[in-house]
């Protein structure tokens, strides 16, 4: 499966301008549903939905649901911000909130 097969499965997000990752009340991200992130602001929120929030769990989920695109960002790192921020927190075992910004 790809990552544009992967996507067609997840929870829809025509209700959400933005998704954001808060560290108590500090924004750490802020991911746009616009053409260019709106496939991450999707994958993220259905790992909030999942996990009810963005944990070392969520984050190694979500490397497997970026499909192709997590090889791609092991390689050049910066080239994926989205799938950068979920090895981070893998590694650092951080857990970030979520905040949902209605469309």
């Amino acid at each position: 499966m790809t990552f544009a097969e992967t996507l067609a499965t997840l929870p829809t997000i025509d209700h959400l301008a933005a998704l954001e990752l808060l560290e108590g009340e500090t924004i750490i991200a802020r991911i746009e549903n616009k053409p260019g992130q709106a496939g991450s602001v999707r994958l993220y929120h259905a790992l909030y939905q999942e996990f009810g929030a963005i944990d070392a769990v969520a984050a190694d989920r979500g490397l497997v649901l970026y499909r192709e695109h997590t090889a791609d960002a092991i390689a050049y790192p910066g080239k994926h911000p989205n799938i950068d921020r979920l090895t981070d927190i893998k590694a650092a075992g951080k857990a970030y909130a979520v905040r949902l910004i209605a469309a």
